[in-house]
Protein backbone atom coordinates (compact mmCIF):
# COMPACT_ATOMS: atom_id res chain seq x y z
CA UNK A 1 0.00 0.00 0.00
CA UNK A 2 1.50 3.48 -1.04
CA UNK A 3 2.35 6.08 1.63
CA UNK A 4 0.09 9.01 2.10
CA UNK A 5 1.54 12.14 3.12
CA UNK A 6 -0.44 15.05 3.97
CA UNK A 7 1.23 18.59 3.88
CA UNK A 8 -0.57 21.44 5.42
CA UNK A 9 0.96 24.45 4.02
CA UNK A 10 -0.41 28.21 3.72
CA UNK A 11 -1.04 31.03 1.45
CA UNK A 12 0.63 33.98 3.51
CA UNK A 13 3.76 33.67 0.95
CA UNK A 14 6.01 31.30 -0.50
CA UNK A 15 7.86 30.80 2.45
CA UNK A 16 5.29 28.23 3.46
CA UNK A 17 4.42 27.07 -0.40
CA UNK A 18 7.51 26.53 -1.12
CA UNK A 19 8.71 24.64 1.33
CA UNK A 20 5.53 22.11 0.80
CA UNK A 21 6.12 21.70 -3.05
CA UNK A 22 10.07 20.88 -2.08
CA UNK A 23 8.88 18.45 -0.04
CA UNK A 24 7.02 16.66 -2.23
CA UNK A 25 9.10 16.15 -5.32
CA UNK A 26 11.39 14.99 -3.34
CA UNK A 27 9.27 12.13 -1.47
CA UNK A 28 7.95 11.32 -5.32
CA UNK A 29 11.48 11.06 -6.24
CA UNK A 30 12.50 8.66 -3.50
CA UNK A 31 9.40 6.86 -3.62
CA UNK A 32 7.10 7.50 -7.16
CA UNK A 33 4.13 5.26 -6.12
CA UNK A 34 4.00 7.74 -2.44
CA UNK A 35 0.08 9.82 -2.20
CA UNK A 36 1.23 13.55 -1.46
CA UNK A 37 -1.42 16.36 -1.14
CA UNK A 38 -0.75 19.67 -0.68
CA UNK A 39 -3.24 21.37 1.41
CA UNK A 40 -3.68 24.62 2.42
CA UNK A 41 -4.19 24.66 6.16
CA UNK A 42 -6.12 27.59 6.83
CA UNK A 43 -8.24 27.13 4.39
CA UNK A 44 -9.36 23.91 6.05
CA UNK A 45 -9.50 24.89 9.48
CA UNK A 46 -13.03 27.17 7.80
CA UNK A 47 -13.42 30.70 7.11
CA UNK A 48 -12.87 31.84 10.55
CA UNK A 49 -9.19 31.03 10.57
CA UNK A 50 -8.74 32.16 7.13
CA UNK A 51 -9.84 35.60 8.14
CA UNK A 52 -8.00 35.77 11.15
CA UNK A 53 -5.12 34.78 10.12
CA UNK A 54 -4.48 34.83 6.66
CA UNK A 55 -6.32 37.38 4.91
CA UNK A 56 -5.96 39.74 8.20
CA UNK A 57 -2.21 39.21 7.69
CA UNK A 58 -2.30 40.55 4.38
CA UNK A 59 -3.97 43.78 5.91
CA UNK A 60 -1.20 43.92 8.73
CA UNK A 61 1.54 43.21 6.28
CA UNK A 62 0.43 46.08 3.64
CA UNK A 63 -0.86 48.81 6.52
CA UNK A 64 -0.79 48.49 9.62
CA UNK A 65 3.25 46.92 10.75
CA UNK A 66 2.63 47.97 14.08
CA UNK A 67 -0.50 46.32 14.66
CA UNK A 68 1.07 43.21 13.33
CA UNK A 69 3.65 43.32 15.80
CA UNK A 70 1.82 44.13 18.46
CA UNK A 71 -0.40 41.32 18.00
CA UNK A 72 2.68 38.98 17.68
CA UNK A 73 3.65 40.31 20.86
CA UNK A 74 0.32 39.83 22.80
CA UNK A 75 0.27 36.00 20.98
CA UNK A 76 3.79 35.06 21.72
CA UNK A 77 5.12 37.08 24.63
CA UNK A 78 2.89 35.88 27.36
CA UNK A 79 1.24 32.59 28.76
CA UNK A 80 -2.26 33.24 29.18
CA UNK A 81 -2.41 35.15 25.55
CA UNK A 82 -0.70 32.59 23.59
CA UNK A 83 -3.19 30.06 25.78
CA UNK A 84 -5.72 32.12 24.41
CA UNK A 85 -5.09 32.38 20.97
CA UNK A 86 -4.21 28.53 21.17
CA UNK A 87 -8.02 28.09 22.62
CA UNK A 88 -9.63 30.55 19.80
CA UNK A 89 -7.72 28.59 16.89
CA UNK A 90 -8.00 24.91 17.81
CA UNK A 91 -12.23 26.46 18.61
CA UNK A 92 -12.35 27.52 14.92
CA UNK A 93 -9.75 25.07 13.09
CA UNK A 94 -10.46 21.81 14.89
CA UNK A 95 -13.48 20.37 13.15
CA UNK A 96 -12.13 21.75 9.78
CA UNK A 97 -8.56 19.93 10.17
CA UNK A 98 -10.28 16.74 11.51
CA UNK A 99 -12.45 15.78 8.69
CA UNK A 100 -9.59 16.44 6.40
CA UNK A 101 -7.24 14.02 7.93
CA UNK A 102 -10.66 11.53 8.34
CA UNK A 103 -10.55 11.74 4.70
CA UNK A 104 -7.00 11.74 3.27
CA UNK A 105 -6.61 8.89 6.11
CA UNK A 106 -2.54 9.87 5.76
CA UNK A 107 0.74 7.97 7.06
CA UNK A 108 2.16 11.08 8.03
CA UNK A 109 1.26 14.92 8.47
CA UNK A 110 4.06 17.30 7.49
CA UNK A 111 3.06 21.37 8.54
CA UNK A 112 4.82 23.78 6.52
CA UNK A 113 2.86 26.80 8.62
CA UNK A 114 2.86 27.01 12.31
CA UNK A 115 -0.43 27.17 13.23
CA UNK A 116 -1.13 23.91 11.60
CA UNK A 117 1.96 22.39 13.63
CA UNK A 118 0.35 24.29 17.02
CA UNK A 119 -3.03 22.90 16.82
CA UNK A 120 -1.90 19.37 15.28
CA UNK A 121 0.80 19.08 18.29
CA UNK A 122 -1.56 20.00 20.35
CA UNK A 123 -4.09 17.32 19.66
CA UNK A 124 -0.95 14.38 19.25
CA UNK A 125 -0.19 15.64 22.47
CA UNK A 126 -3.34 14.74 24.01
CA UNK A 127 -3.85 11.36 22.28
CA UNK A 128 -6.64 12.93 20.00
CA UNK A 129 -4.32 12.01 17.10
CA UNK A 130 -2.54 8.79 15.94
CA UNK A 131 -0.78 10.44 12.98
CA UNK A 132 2.36 11.77 13.63
CA UNK A 133 2.92 15.12 12.90
CA UNK A 134 5.92 16.72 11.23
CA UNK A 135 7.10 20.29 11.65
CA UNK A 136 9.22 21.94 8.16
CA UNK A 137 10.65 25.15 10.04
CA UNK A 138 12.39 27.49 7.64
CA UNK A 139 13.31 30.70 10.18
CA UNK A 140 15.62 31.16 12.26
CA UNK A 141 14.28 32.14 15.67
CA UNK A 142 10.80 32.95 17.71
CA UNK A 143 10.14 29.27 16.53
CA UNK A 144 7.34 29.33 19.93
CA UNK A 145 4.71 27.93 17.41
CA UNK A 146 6.48 26.73 14.54
CA UNK A 147 7.70 24.04 16.91
CA UNK A 148 5.89 22.15 19.53
CA UNK A 149 6.29 19.47 22.19
CA UNK A 150 3.48 17.43 20.80
CA UNK A 151 5.31 17.40 17.30
CA UNK A 152 6.98 14.13 16.39
CA UNK A 153 9.94 15.37 14.06
CA UNK A 154 10.80 18.93 13.47
CA UNK A 155 12.79 19.79 10.23
CA UNK A 156 14.95 23.08 10.54
CA UNK A 157 17.06 24.66 8.12
CA UNK A 158 19.70 26.67 10.03
CA UNK A 159 21.57 24.35 12.74
CA UNK A 160 21.36 27.02 15.00
CA UNK A 161 17.84 26.60 15.65
CA UNK A 162 18.31 23.52 17.39
CA UNK A 163 18.71 25.13 20.69
CA UNK A 164 15.56 26.89 20.71
CA UNK A 165 13.65 23.99 19.43
CA UNK A 166 15.00 21.50 22.13
CA UNK A 167 13.77 23.74 24.95
CA UNK A 168 10.54 23.90 23.02
CA UNK A 169 10.09 19.69 22.23
CA UNK A 170 13.06 18.30 23.91
CA UNK A 171 11.55 15.03 23.19
CA UNK A 172 10.98 15.12 19.38
CA UNK A 173 13.43 14.31 16.47
CA UNK A 174 15.20 17.45 15.35
CA UNK A 175 17.20 17.22 12.11
CA UNK A 176 18.81 19.60 9.93
CA UNK A 177 17.98 18.98 6.27
CA UNK A 178 18.04 20.03 2.41
CA UNK A 179 14.95 19.50 0.49
CA UNK A 180 12.49 22.76 1.40
CA UNK A 181 14.22 24.83 -1.14
CA UNK A 182 15.08 24.53 -4.76
CA UNK A 183 17.19 21.55 -5.46
CA UNK A 184 19.60 23.80 -7.87
CA UNK A 185 21.69 25.32 -3.58
CA UNK A 186 22.35 21.84 -3.42
CA UNK A 187 25.02 22.16 -6.23
CA UNK A 188 27.68 25.02 -5.99
CA UNK A 189 27.42 27.15 -8.40
CA UNK A 190 30.31 30.16 -8.98
CA UNK A 191 29.53 33.94 -9.47
CA UNK A 192 31.05 33.69 -12.85
CA UNK A 193 29.28 30.81 -14.52
CA UNK A 194 25.98 32.31 -12.37
CA UNK A 195 26.27 35.68 -14.32
CA UNK A 196 27.04 33.87 -17.48
CA UNK A 197 24.05 32.25 -16.90
CA UNK A 198 21.90 35.34 -16.54
CA UNK A 199 23.74 37.26 -18.96
CA UNK A 200 25.14 39.76 -16.44
CA UNK A 201 28.79 41.73 -16.79
CA UNK A 202 31.08 40.32 -14.91
CA UNK A 203 32.75 42.97 -13.03
CA UNK A 204 31.34 45.59 -10.99
CA UNK A 205 28.56 44.86 -7.34
CA UNK A 206 25.23 43.44 -7.70
CA UNK A 207 22.64 43.69 -4.91
CA UNK A 208 19.55 42.57 -4.78
CA UNK A 209 16.54 44.09 -2.81
CA UNK A 210 14.04 42.22 -1.62
CA UNK A 211 10.85 42.07 0.59
CA UNK A 212 9.75 38.25 -0.11
CA UNK A 213 6.34 36.96 -1.49
CA UNK A 214 4.55 40.00 0.01
CA UNK A 215 6.85 42.86 -1.45
CA UNK A 216 7.00 44.49 2.61
CA UNK A 217 9.59 46.63 3.86
CA UNK A 218 11.31 49.96 2.51
CA UNK A 219 12.49 48.37 -1.09
CA UNK A 220 12.59 51.94 -2.38
CA UNK A 221 14.94 53.12 0.19
CA UNK A 222 17.24 50.17 0.10
CA UNK A 223 17.43 50.24 -3.56
CA UNK A 224 18.36 54.05 -3.47
CA UNK A 225 21.36 53.56 -0.63
CA UNK A 226 22.35 49.98 -3.18
CA UNK A 227 22.28 52.19 -6.04
CA UNK A 228 24.84 55.23 -4.20
CA UNK A 229 27.15 52.35 -2.67
CA UNK A 230 28.79 52.04 -5.91
CA UNK A 231 28.85 53.56 -9.31
CA UNK A 232 29.76 50.64 -11.24
CA UNK A 233 27.14 48.69 -9.56
CA UNK A 234 24.25 47.51 -10.45
CA UNK A 235 20.31 46.78 -8.44
CA UNK A 236 17.76 44.24 -8.87
CA UNK A 237 14.56 44.90 -7.13
CA UNK A 238 12.76 42.00 -6.40
CA UNK A 239 8.92 42.31 -5.85
CA UNK A 240 7.19 38.49 -5.39
CA UNK A 241 3.98 38.71 -5.83
CA UNK A 242 2.82 41.74 -5.33
CA UNK A 243 2.44 43.16 -9.03
CA UNK A 244 1.38 46.75 -7.27
CA UNK A 245 4.50 47.03 -5.50
CA UNK A 246 6.30 46.18 -8.67
CA UNK A 247 4.42 48.59 -11.04
CA UNK A 248 5.17 51.64 -7.98
CA UNK A 249 8.97 50.81 -8.25
CA UNK A 250 9.16 50.22 -11.98
CA UNK A 251 7.80 54.03 -12.51
CA UNK A 252 10.36 55.22 -9.23
CA UNK A 253 13.57 53.87 -11.12
CA UNK A 254 12.62 53.90 -14.69
CA UNK A 255 15.23 56.90 -15.03
CA UNK A 256 17.67 54.75 -13.60
CA UNK A 257 19.59 52.25 -15.98
CA UNK A 258 21.58 50.67 -12.76
CA UNK A 259 18.54 48.83 -11.58
CA UNK A 260 15.93 46.43 -12.60
CA UNK A 261 12.78 45.79 -11.18
CA UNK A 262 11.67 42.40 -11.31
CA UNK A 263 8.51 40.27 -9.92
CA UNK A 264 8.34 36.77 -9.01
CA UNK A 265 10.98 34.34 -10.19
CA UNK A 266 12.02 30.95 -10.89
CA UNK A 267 15.71 32.07 -10.55
CA UNK A 268 16.60 32.62 -7.13
CA UNK A 269 19.14 30.13 -7.47
CA UNK A 270 21.24 31.79 -10.12
CA UNK A 271 20.75 35.40 -8.95
CA UNK A 272 22.01 34.62 -5.47
CA UNK A 273 24.68 32.62 -6.87
CA UNK A 274 25.71 35.99 -8.95
CA UNK A 275 24.84 38.52 -6.17
CA UNK A 276 27.45 40.23 -3.81
CA UNK A 277 24.50 41.32 -1.16
CA UNK A 278 20.67 40.21 -0.49
CA UNK A 279 19.42 43.47 1.47
CA UNK A 280 16.26 41.49 2.85
CA UNK A 281 13.24 42.53 4.81
CA UNK A 282 11.45 38.84 5.53
CA UNK A 283 14.25 37.08 6.99
CA UNK A 284 13.28 33.08 6.15
CA UNK A 285 14.03 31.04 3.06
CA UNK A 286 15.36 33.73 1.14
CA UNK A 287 17.93 34.81 3.90
CA UNK A 288 19.22 31.14 4.04
CA UNK A 289 19.66 30.50 0.32
CA UNK A 290 21.64 33.83 0.44
CA UNK A 291 23.97 32.29 3.10
CA UNK A 292 24.18 28.85 1.21
CA UNK A 293 25.37 30.64 -2.02
CA UNK A 294 27.79 32.67 -0.55
CA UNK A 295 26.05 36.29 -0.42
CA UNK A 296 26.27 38.46 2.21
CA UNK A 297 23.09 38.77 3.90
CA UNK A 298 21.70 42.33 5.26
CA UNK A 299 18.45 42.64 6.93
CA UNK A 300 16.64 45.47 6.68
CA UNK A 301 13.68 47.61 6.24
CA UNK A 302 10.55 45.61 8.33
CA UNK A 303 11.45 44.57 11.62
CA UNK A 304 8.72 43.90 13.02
CA UNK A 305 7.40 40.33 14.87
CA UNK A 306 8.74 37.10 14.12
CA UNK A 307 11.23 39.33 11.84
CA UNK A 308 12.61 41.20 14.79
CA UNK A 309 13.48 37.58 16.65
CA UNK A 310 15.44 36.29 13.55
CA UNK A 311 17.16 39.83 13.36
CA UNK A 312 18.31 39.45 17.28
CA UNK A 313 19.77 36.04 16.02
CA UNK A 314 21.57 36.52 12.92
CA UNK A 315 22.91 39.45 15.17
CA UNK A 316 23.61 36.88 17.89
CA UNK A 317 25.19 33.99 15.69
CA UNK A 318 26.75 36.54 13.33
CA UNK A 319 24.89 35.63 10.29
CA UNK A 320 23.72 39.21 9.20
CA UNK A 321 23.83 42.37 9.47
CA UNK A 322 21.05 44.12 10.76
CA UNK A 323 19.94 47.96 9.68
CA UNK A 324 17.51 50.14 11.77
CA UNK A 325 17.42 52.59 9.15
CA UNK A 326 19.05 53.66 5.63
CA UNK A 327 22.47 55.47 7.70
CA UNK A 328 23.00 52.27 9.03
CA UNK A 329 22.14 50.40 6.08
CA UNK A 330 25.15 52.01 4.03
CA UNK A 331 27.94 50.99 6.84
CA UNK A 332 26.51 47.81 6.40
CA UNK A 333 26.73 47.81 2.65
CA UNK A 334 29.88 49.16 2.47
CA UNK A 335 31.12 46.15 5.40
CA UNK A 336 29.23 43.52 3.26
CA UNK A 337 30.91 44.26 -0.12
CA UNK A 338 34.03 44.47 1.41
CA UNK A 339 33.89 40.97 2.74
CA UNK A 340 34.29 37.46 0.42
CA UNK A 341 31.83 35.30 -0.44
CA UNK A 342 31.52 32.40 1.29
CA UNK A 343 28.91 29.68 0.46
CA UNK A 344 27.70 26.66 2.70
CA UNK A 345 29.49 23.86 0.76
CA UNK A 346 28.28 20.92 2.84
CA UNK A 347 24.27 22.05 2.16
CA UNK A 348 24.15 19.42 -0.67
CA UNK A 349 25.63 16.47 1.74
CA UNK A 350 22.55 16.71 4.62
CA UNK A 351 19.94 14.20 5.34
CA UNK A 352 16.88 15.22 2.87
CA UNK A 353 13.73 16.41 4.35
CA UNK A 354 11.52 13.75 2.45
CA UNK A 355 13.33 10.85 3.56
CA UNK A 356 13.09 11.50 7.34
CA UNK A 357 9.07 11.84 6.68
CA UNK A 358 9.12 8.75 5.03
CA UNK A 359 11.06 7.12 7.80
CA UNK A 360 8.52 8.72 10.05
CA UNK A 361 5.50 6.90 7.83
CA UNK A 362 7.82 4.06 8.34
CA UNK A 363 7.95 4.21 11.52
CA UNK A 364 4.30 4.80 12.11
CA UNK A 365 3.05 1.86 10.32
Amino acid sequence: MPTRVLLLSAGIGEGHNLPARMIADGLLELDPHCEVAIVDSLAEMGRAAALLIDDSSALMFDRFNWLFDAVYFVVTGFDPTRRIAQWLVERIGNKGLRRLIAQRRPDVIVCTHPAATDLLGRLRQRGELATPVASAITDLAGLRYWAHPGADLHLITEEESRAEVERIAPASRIVCVRGMTSPQFEHPLSQADARAALEMPTGGPLILVSGGGWAVGDLGGAAEVALAADPAGRVVILCGRSEQVQARLSEAFALSPRAKVIGFTELMPQLLAAADVLIHSTAGLTAFEARVRGCQLISYGWGVAHIRCNNEAYERFELAEVAADRSQLAGALARALDRPRSGDLGYGHRQSAAAEVLALAGAAQ
